[in-house]
């Protein structure tokens, strides 16, 4: 599933290419996407507006209109984005005033369009926790304290702090040699102040490299991210680590494929 750096990767690229245009026409190819309203309600509450301001909460985009609703698009494990699109092959098509397409696609329907009066509403962004670059190191700290939580399920716990998923929750373990097994409340205050400072850089630094495409996430032109050859840990289990050349296991871990390196990680 994209995570916040290949969301707001998406974010800032359809800032530049769709900010200000219009919507004229919607066209539905597969009904299961629309979550909210009827198709007939979405298409007729997007046509004819301007698209405003474009928003990421954690993983999920918001496109503010003129007309006061926003399409919020949570694209899940295969949704995309693809401008200027095809149209051949999208679930949804957003025709713009520029003449050019701005495709939805999702090759296994798992990802969730609706058009809200108002996105604050949404029960899932309601319980979102903070977002990473949203945090002090003091409060971080805190929240940790009193968890009893294995860290690695905790990160990814987007009512504890929104954005991290499995791969770059295992990044940033990783990175501050900390065992994904570890109880929250165990860990240091150096050790959680550590975590901190790498969960921030390993995000910032996927962000600069447009994402990781694993799976099916591509950059709104359709390209993959590039930052796949940077990781240390994920997808890696047999190969050395990068540090001591130790094997990276894979265990499973609250119903996750985890990455780590026995040796680095305590």
């Amino acid at each position: 599933m994209p995570e916040l750096p290949e969301v707001e990767t998406i974010k800032r690229e359809l800032e530049k290419a769709v900010l200000g245009k219009r919507i004229t026409e919607v066209c539905v190819h597969h009904p299961k996407v629309i979550r909210e309203p009827s198709i007939e309600k979405f298409k007729k509450g997007l046509s004819g507006a301007d698209i405003k301001n474009i928003l990421r909460q954690a993983k999920v985009l918001i496109l503010e209109l003129s007309n006061g609703k926003s399409l919020v698009i949570h694209l899940k494990m295969t949704g995309q984005l693809i401008y200027p699109g095809e149209g051949k092959k999208s679930r949804v098509s957003f025709c713009l005033s520029d003449g050019k397409i701005l495709d939805f696609n999702d090759q296994r329907l798992f990802a969730e369009l609706r058009l809200l009066d108002d996105w604050h509403s949404l029960k899932f962004i309601r319980g979102l926790g903070p977002e990473p670059f949203d945090i002090k190191i003091e409060k971080f700290k805190e929240m940790l304290a009193a968890k009893k939580t294995k860290i690695k399920p905790l990160l990814m716990n987007q009512t504890f702090i929104s954005g991290i998923g499995n791969l770059y929750a295992a990044e940033a373990l990783f990175r501050a040699r900390i065992h994904p097994e570890r109880p929250a409340c165990s860990l240091s205050q150096k050790e959680k102040e550590l975590l901190f400072k790498e969960t921030k850089d390993t995000l910032a630094e996927a962000i600069q490299h447009k994402g990781s495409s694993v799976d099916q996430y591509v950059q709104l032109s359709g390209q993959p991210g590039d930052y796949v050859k940077y990781h240390k840990v994920y997808d890696r289990e047999g190969k050395s680590c990068i540090v001591c050349k130790t094997p990276i296991r894979r265990i499973d871990l609250g119903g996750r494929g985890t990455y780590f390196c026995p040796r680095c990680q305590k």
